[in-house]
């Protein structure tokens, strides 16, 4: 098993539309006004970045249509840059949060947003699995699809059914480096309260 980062790691995860990212937002509003260093990070930007500094795309869109073993060589390129850009910023056990998916729906089925040689690189304290009730997380992605690309929806069964295999796929990734799966409701109208539990999750590891 690789060795802990000095810094608390969190990958937290969600099926698109839980709110994950507006959660990640109030956990940085708390730990900012708390005066408390950390970091909180795209996966999927820095997939980009390595992608477009090896030249293999010019813009996310073309993300989507790389081979299965390019997407997974870029995953591990991303887990790596990330832990090495954490390792330059942050101080003492300042959390870094990566902003990711722990599984990916696909025409050639689920591929897993966290495979061995990610969370070997992340080297994660807990996965946080952000969770809504499935009839609101449809309600937020139908909202989305007017400026958002949502290929993704399925309707509600087919949104449980995701995050089923979410769970699964985090359970899986953690077992791999001894990480605990916190699950976190976001309720509707409601991130703060989602957002104060990872904050108390990362004082807790600390």
């Amino acid at each position: 098993m690789p060795p802990r980062n000095p810094f608390i790691t969190l990958i937290v995860t969600g099926v698109p539309g839980v709110g994950k990212t507006t959660v990640l937002a109030k956990v940085s509003e708390m730990l900012s006004s708390a005066g408390r260093e950390y970091m909180v990070v795209n996966f999927g930007d820095y997939m980009l970045k390595e992608a477009m500094r090896n030249g293999w795309v010019s813009h996310r869109d073309e993300m989507r249509h790389l081979p299965l073993r390019r997407q997974l060589e870029l995953q591990e390129m991303a887990a790596r840059s990330i832990r090495e850009d954490a390792e330059k910023t942050l101080r003492g056990k300042a959390p870094l949060l990566v902003d990711t998916h722990a599984i990916i729906k696909t025409p050639t089925g689920y591929w897993p947003g966290l495979p061995e040689n990610v969370v070997r690189e992340l080297r994660p304290d807990s996965i946080v699995l952000v969770e809504a009730d499935p009839e609101a997380i449809y309600a937020r992605q139908v909202r989305d699809s007017a400026t958002r690309r949502r290929s993704d929806i399925g309707g509600v069964e087919g949104i449980r059914s995701l995050m089923e295999v979410a769970r699964q796929a985090a359970l899986s990734s953690a077992t791999l480096v001894a990480a605990s799966v916190f699950i976190v409701v976001n309720e509707e109208g409601r991130p703060e309260e989602a957002a104060k539990r990872i904050v108390d999750l990362i004082d807790m590891l600390g």
